[in-house]
């Protein structure tokens, strides 16, 4: 247990107490000073940012948010020790890439190191070195690495240095449209194109024939300009129906590096990762190898260091070539976590402190992978619109516990308001278990147990995955979600509970919606009194209750082949009905028709004292004046 807590950085949890001492030196490591970090801000939102904010709290470092005005309400901000408003006036999105706000609210309050979490600022380069100037620490590798991993094509040029194979492709972004022309013709169809400077699927487009190139040139460009502010474009020869496998990496100041084994990210829909999986199924014990000693020679050909993450496709032969380095956290940092024991954000932060991995406990001998874990992404997204974002309050939530579940969220508690301005992800759901199917099982229980209302989300399509024989014989490629149309299929939910408190709360606060008809003149006549013949009125179920008493009676009731009915008319207590709006000698008048013509009735309701107050102020009659209870 005390190896395991000194790997996941617990110093906290073991009573060891934090200073400025330097740590005992590892052998053949050139000790740098060691600086203890007390205060980090996180240049983020949402899940990513409580993440950070809870290893921060384990470290006994304090924390603050950032937030935008959209924000304001927002869990992560709740989180935080500290909270300060950025990007005034800015869009949603522009607010967290406004980096003189961030750096000013760093700078103001004292704050030692930014974490940028992911997305949005967190693989620029000159956010990284503009915390550098600022004197704050940037929890991730240097300025120049990210600039570096950056680039697509500057990355691709490391990798080819460092002798990892990589898939064909151009050298230097494509300018124009010729260029991408003269690449086709080359190595034929299909092709990629991929944003050189952001990921995550934005500005990549697959082009199977000519006809096709232009159309998704223009619209791989103007994606790339939107995300990332920068259109260029990269071309490569597109691997049909590969795996997506990635690894995750750690380095120091000192130059160790480790693998931490690695993620089956295949289950993807446009680009995007929808489920990951760690380890990898039915991976080639080899394979696994040549993946994970290429991570490592490809960190250490660029001096990495910190947290990362190498990617590449395997296809179908076993053959595997790079496609690019996140050089930050990634969002499926959790399966990781958990088949290795090690907290990947504790490591992050004490290697910016100056710790090595070696004094953290970390050696690659070490790090043994312990059963699988899966990680599904519950999204507010309506699978059955094609993904379309949905937005509104959340009535109602109830999540997935139990062992082997751990949730990751920001934003998943009744009454939350999820905003359409920023990424549709709701909670992270991770499932730990001896092996593949035990971890699947876990997952899907957890699953069916949500309950989300107030918008829609991917749950179902998450369990029609879960279910599918091909997921669970971990046999996926990157054409699953594609070839497999039954995954679309979704159960809708009940919602009756719902549905119900939500009409009876609407009538009893704002009335029955039925349409009240317009008001009109009085008649200039009197109203007429039905006829009434002459004689004893017929016979009814009074009648036979009378005669043949209550068996009688329920003998009658269940041979008749009718409905029943019992009419309220005479009920003094229905406050919109007549019982309050008209006199007792009225009542009366009309009881003779009533009994001539409705001999049938199961019964009529009468509650002669029932509205006493009623009677005094409206009818200025006194609580048994009325005589209704003989009729």
């Amino acid at each position: 247990m005390l190896r395991l807590r000194t790997m996941c950085g617990g110093l906290k949890l073991l009573g060891i107490r934090r200073t400025s001492t330097a740590p005992a030196a590892s052998p053949n490591v050139r000790r740098l000073e060691y600086k203890p970090i007390k205060k980090v801000m996180v240049a983020n939102r949402g899940e990513i940012a409580i993440r950070v904010f809870r290893a921060c709290t384990e470290l006994g470092i304090r924390t603050v948010a950032v937030y935008s005005e959209q924000d304001t309400g927002q869990m992560h901000r709740q989180k935080a020790d500290e909270a300060y408003l950025i990007g005034r006036g800015l869009a949603p999105v522009q607010a967290y890439l406004h980096i003189p706000d961030i750096i000013k609210v760093a700078k103001e309050n004292n704050v030692d190191a930014v974490h940028p979490g992911y997305g949005f600022l967190s693989e620029r380069a000159d956010f990284a070195q503009a915390c550098q100037d600022a004197g704050v620490r940037f929890i991730g590798p240097s300025p120049e690495v990210v600039r570096k991993m950056g680039d697509k094509v500057e990355a691709r040029a490391i990798a080819i240095a460092a002798g990892v194979p990589v898939v064909p492709g151009t050298n230097a972004p494509v300018t124009s449209l010729h260029e991408a022309q003269e690449f086709s013709n080359t190595y034929g169809f299909p092709i990629i194109f991929k944003a050189a400077y952001g990921g995550g699927g934005r500005g990549m487009r697959v082009v199977h024939s000519y006809e096709e190139l232009e159309e998704n040139y223009t619209r791989a460009y103007s994606e790339a300009l939107a995300a990332f502010g920068n259109g260029a474009l990269f071309v490569e020869k597109f691997i049909e129906r590969p795996r997506h496998i990635e690894v995750q990496i750690l380095g120091d100041q000192y130059g160790n590096i480790l693998h931490l084994y690695e993620r089956d990210c295949s289950i993807q829909r446009r680009h995007q990762k929808v489920v990951e999986i760690a380890p990898a199924a039915h991976l080639d014990p080899l394979l696994r190898t040549r993946l994970t000693s290429d991570s490592v020679k490809l960190a250490k050909q660029v001096g990495y260091e910190n947290a990362g993450t190498v990617e590449f496709l395997v296809d179908k032969h076993g053959k595997h070539f790079f496609i690019e380095v996140n050089s930050r956290l990634q969002v499926e940092h959790t399966v990781t976590e958990e088949i290795t024991d090690v907290d990947l954000v504790h490591a992050q932060i004490h290697v910016t402190e100056g710790r090595s991995l070696p004094d953290l406990g970390l050696r690659q001998e070490n790090i043994r992978i312990n059963g699988c874990a899966i990680q599904c992404r519950v999204t507010t997204e309506d699978p059955a619109r094609s993904f379309q974002p949905d937005t509104g309050r959340i009535e109602v939530f109830r999540s997935g516990e139990g062992m082997g579940i751990r949730l990751d969220n920001a934003s998943a508690f009744q009454g939350a308001v999820i905003s359409p301005h920023y990424d549709s992800l709701l909670v992270k759901v991770i499932a730990h278990g001896k092996d593949h199917l035990t971890a699947a099982t876990k997952m899907s229980r957890a699953l069916a147990e949500f309950r989300v209302r107030g918008v829609k989300t991917n749950i179902p399509f998450l369990q029609n995955v879960l279910n599918n024989q091909q997921f669970l014989g971990g046999t996926v490629d990157t054409q699953f979600i594609d070839e497999n149309p039954e995954l679309f299929q979704l159960r809708p939910a009940q919602n009756r509970a719902q549905k119900l408190l939500y009409y009876l709360g609407h009538v009893m606060v704002n009335g029955p919606t039925t349409p009240i008809p317009v008001k009109a003149d009085p008649s200039p006549t009197d109203p007429i009194v039905p006829v009434v013949p002459i004689g004893p009125p017929p016979a009814g179920f009074r009648d036979i209750l009378l005669r043949e008493g209550p068996e009688g009676f329920a003998r009658a009731v269940r041979n008749h082949q009718g409905l029943l009915l019992m009419d309220t008319t005479f009920r003094d207590a229905h406050q919109s009905l007549l019982a309050t709006r008209v006199r007792t000698h009225d009542l009366k008048k009309i009881s003779p028709y009533v009994a001539h013509n409705f001999n049938k009735l199961f019964s009529i309701e009468n509650w002669g004292d029932a509205a006493a107050g009623g009677q005094r102020r409206g009818l200025h009659q006194l609580p048994g004046q009325r005589g209704l209870q003989v009729l």
